[in-house]
């Protein structure tokens, strides 16, 4: 069994174990014990981070009474893609202390010379491993890329910016000749996310992670280097929107032209769009050009937590119920990319709310990806202080498990092969 102590900083890179203390987690704004069996080692590819201002709050190993670690700042893991946390870092604020940069902060431990953090890995799905990456070879293919596609403006903007500044896995696949490609699309958004990772206002505490997407391209820079990916890669996806643009269905027309001229050249591989949803009129003519999946990304399946946290501009949280459903009407694959955070994900009000969402749309699949937010930022934005009754992360996804079994769990969009042969590796 594992009981992690608690890990803190001395605010100079170094992190230590405090033998005196157990590891919790935090779901909404509360501490609780972790239970021995829901601890992972650290997967390769995750990190670790210092919480400055703020004190860990561990399990005293002698009286088993909370109390904070004093002897250094709140630590909190990065876990990497395909894994999914069950507990928040555990921490009490001090005043003063900054706000935190837009990362997923997972509570983490530490014990016979191993870290471990709370999590699940959700999917199998290899795409994007640390260890399969060579930056040689993505900088050779980047060079390939812009030698072939000179004048390509997306091309130009994955390859400098996604691939080589922000090190997105998805742009380093592209790259590679593998997988799902990437395909920003919009600069411009209908929503005003409170986490948006493209673009924060000037008077925000916190910075966008990334720069937006400054110009809209054409059909024919999208279909110019698509095909080729669709007809060479293994398992081939691509994708519009990303996480460095604006709202790809506001680009319809223009996403619409590229579906059906690439599909003129090449019938291989699926096309999908990870999108808000927002606009089911658009949805339905990109069913009827070619799209093959959707992801509509979500904070929450309840209408009032969703309205707070995407600020919509001119559309309803029914639209993107109604998108999800006309996917599914025309045949095609339709998941949510659904934002965890323990203590809000798991109340019993959202379980409801998410059961009622799978009944309604007869969707596909959740992808259950870890929110990156400032916690006490986001609850406070979002005005939240009671989080209701709570079931717990891993609870939540057995419940739905069991009642859904239809349902896939995973973390990436499934390429077309894996559409027709997908197993869940989610069995608790």
């Amino acid at each position: 069994m594992i009981t992690p102590y608690i890990l803190y900083s001395d605010g100079e890179g170094n992190i230590y174990e405090d033998t005196s203390l157990y590891a919790t987690g935090r779901e909404g704004w509360e501490a609780f014990p972790i239970p021995d069996s829901e601890w992972i080692e650290l997967p390769e590819g995750g990190s670790l981070y210092e919480l400055p201002g703020r004190r860990g709050i561990g399990i005293d190993v002698e009286t088993g009474e909370m109390r904070l670690c004093d002897k250094g700042w709140a630590v909190a893991a990065f876990i990497p893609p395909a894994h999914t946390g069950l507990y928040l870092a555990a921490y009490e604020t001090e005043p003063g202390a900054p706000t935190l940069p837009l990362f997923c902060y997972t509570a983490a431990g530490w014990e016979k010379d191993k870290f471990y953090v709370p999590a699940v890995r959700i999917e199998a799905d290899i795409r994007q491993e640390s260890s399969g990456y060579d930056e040689v070879k993505i900088k050779a293919g980047v060079d390939h890329a812009l030698q072939a596609y000179p004048h390509n403006r997306l091309v130009k903007h994955l390859a400098e910016n996604c691939a080589l500044t922000y090190h997105c896995p998805a742009a380093r696949n592209y790259f590679l000749g593998r997988w799902e490609c990437p395909i920003p699309s919009s600069p411009a958004c209908n929503a005003n996310c409170i986490g948006c990772i493209s673009f924060q206002p000037a008077e925000e505490s916190i910075v966008s992670t990334q720069d937006r997407l400054q110009f809209k391209p054409t059909a024919a820079e999208i279909v110019e280097f698509t095909v080729p990916h669709l007809e060479t890669a293994p398992y081939p996806i691509v994708s519009f929107g990303q996480g460095c643009e604006g709202e790809p269905l506001l680009m319809w027309e223009t996403i619409k032209e590229a579906i059906i001229e690439i599909r003129k050249h090449t019938d291989k591989g699926s096309i999908n769009i990870n999108t808000n949803g927002s606009k089911p009129d658009a949805v339905e003519e990109l069913m009827k050009a070619g799209l093959n999946s959707i992801r509509v990304s979500t904070n929450s399946a309840r209408e009032d937590i969703y309205t707070k946290y995407y600020q919509p501009n001119n559309y309803q949280f029914e639209d993107i119920v109604e998108s999800i459903k006309i996917v599914r009407k025309y045949g095609g694959w339709a998941s949510i990319n659904y934002f965890v955070f323990p203590g809000m994900t798991d109340s019993v009000d959202e379980y409801e709310a998410l059961r009622q969402l799978i009944i309604d749309t007869d969707l596909n699949m959740i992808q259950w990806r870890n929110f990156n937010i400032d916690p006490d930022w986001y609850l406070g934005k979002m005005g939240i202080t009671d989080v209701g009754q709570l079931i717990g992360v891993q609870q939540f996804m057995t419940l739905i498990h069991r009642e859904f079994p239809k349902v896939k769990f995973g973390y990436f969009n499934p390429p077309v092969e894996r559409m027709l042969n997908f197993e869940t590796d989610f069995a608790h």
